[in-house]
C-alpha cells in the first residue's frame, strides 16, 4: 500500500452553494493535479448536462464551470493508503477539513459522489460538521452499471435542489 496526499486545492468561493465531494483523485487526477482528469470518468460529462452547458475541457474552464453554475468541488480524504486508484482499497483516511469552504460560502447542500465517498463522509466528517450529504452514483468507470443518461438523471437533483433553495 502507499501513502498518498491530496495535492489539490478545493474549488469553491463565497457564491458556491453546493459541495460535491469525491472520495479521493484517481492517479492520474493526482498526476494531472485536477479533479476527474482519467478520461473515462463521467463527472464532467455528466455535470455539463445536469447544467445544459457545453462540457468543460481545459483546466481553466473547468473551475470557471463550476464557479458560474455556485459548485464548490473536494474530496473527503486529505491522505490515505490506497492501490492505484481503487477506492475499495483506502485505509486509514485522514479527512480533509471542510471548514474554510463552510465559513466563506453558504453551503445549502452537500453531496458525495458514490459510495465510499458517503461511507468516508459520515464516518470522518459528518459527526464533526453535524450535517449529512446526498450520496448521487459514483461517475467513477468502475460504476458500471449505471448508464450516462442514468447518472445525468440522478444528478438532476443538484439542479432541482438549487431551485428550491432560490
Amino acid at each position: 500500500m502507499t501513502v498518498a496526499v491530496h495535492n489539490m486545492p478545493p474549488i469553491y468561493d463565497e457564491n458556491s452553494e453546493i459541495l460535491i465531494l469525491g472520495s479521493f483523485p484517481s492517479v492520474k487526477s493526482r498526476k494531472a493535479k485536477f479533479y476527474y482528469e482519467t478520461p473515462q470518468n463521467r463527472f464532467w460529462r455528466v455535470i455539463a448536462a445536469v447544467f445544459e452547458q457545453n462540457v468543460p475541457r481545459t483546466v481553466e474552464e473547468k473551475p470557471a464551470f463550476l464557479l458560474r453554475n455556485r459548485i464548490a468541488l473536494w474530496d473527503v480524504i486529505a491522505s490515505c493508503e490506497i492501490e492505484g486508484s481503487s477506492d475499495q482499497t483506502i485505509r486509514n483516511a485522514v479527512p480533509n477539513d471542510l471548514t474554510p469552504i463552510l465559513s466563506t460560502a453558504n453551503i445549502r447542500q452537500i453531496f458525495v459522489n458514490g459510495k465510499k465517498a458517503e461511507q468516508l463522509f459520515n464516518k470522518l466528517i459528518s459527526p464533526k460538521i453535524g450535517r449529512k450529504a446526498i450520496c448521487l452514483p459514483s461517475t467513477s468507470p468502475a460504476n458500471a452499471s449505471k448508464s450516462p443518461e442514468q447518472l445525468i438523471e440522478a444528478w438532476r437533483v443538484i439542479r432541482s435542489d438549487m431551485r428550491r433553495q432560490t
